[in-house]
């Protein structure tokens, strides 16, 4: 059985969601609901579980000030939020599992089939969690991203990004080491998350880091040429967009 805690500070909330759990999460085994940051606090040190349903917002702290509470993080995440664009995109940025308020059921089925496929992969878990503190703190860009490679993770800085190329259902991203590292999300995917981070869509196969753009070459579209010297087109229909985007730079 999967341990768990559920930690949210409305009443209605944890209650709704620990009678969905039992429905229809039959593998998991609710140890403890906790109210509060402190509450939350004690009952992991209590019940050391394999998982926490967590809330962002709460009395006496938020979920971010809990986590850095433990100099090592053994336990996964499923933030069940309502929270703000920046925090959804630092949990995205670190390859950690949320669900949205109001809570689905098949939402939360999926949320933990995900973490059953991954569960026993412990090591990593410490260094998601130490990536979204990094990244969630105010006067920090976004400075990594977690990329699913089909074993594990991989945390890569965007700045080692020089861009991502679609490969079907799979991104290859292109780092300035000259590695190339296959991930198992679409390039869409990618950029929705890295739009406001300096990365342009210039092409639907292409998504480039524009710090890495060293010239563009004119033409129906044109292309760049980026860091590592590699030419990559421009869409006709992304042409006038993109020279906006670089000309803010």
């Amino acid at each position: 059985m999967i341990k768990a805690i559920v930690v949210d500070d409305e009443l209605g909330a944890r209650e709704s969601l620990s009678k969905m759990i039992e429905k229809n999460c039959k593998n998991i085994e609710i140890a403890a609901k906790a109210d509060s940051m402190i509450s939350a606090n004690e009952a992991i040190i209590k019940h050391q579980p394999d998982l926490l349903f967590l809330d962002i917002e709460m009395p006496n702290g938020n979920a971010f000030d809990l986590l850095e509470k433990f100099k090592e993080i053994d336990f996964d995440i499923i933030f069940t939020t309502a929270y703000d664009h920046y925090a959804i995109k630092a949990i995205k940025f670190s390859a950690i599992d949320y669900i949205l308020k109001p809570i689905d059921p098949e939402e939360l089925i999926q949320a933990v089939n995900r973490f059953e496929a991954k569960n026993g992969q412990k090591s990593l878990l410490d260094k998601k969690f130490k990536t979204l503190l990094s990244n969630i703190k105010p006067e920090n860009k976004l400075k990594k991203v977690g990329i699913p490679d089909g074993e594990g993770l991989i945390f890569i800085n965007l700045s080692d990004i020089i861009r991502c190329d679609s490969d079907g259902n799979y991104t290859f991203f292109v780092l300035i080491s000259g590695k190339r590292i296959l991930a198992s999300r679409t390039l869409g995917e990618y950029e929705q998350m890295f739009t406001d981070d300096n990365f342009f869509r210039i092409h639907r196969s292409h998504l480039i880091n524009l710090q890495h753009v060293k010239k563009y070459i004119k033409g129906e579209g044109g292309y760049v040429v980026m860091s590592d010297n590699s030419q990559v087109e421009v869409s006709r229909r992304n042409k006038t967009d993109f020279l906006e985007k670089l000309s803010l730079i």
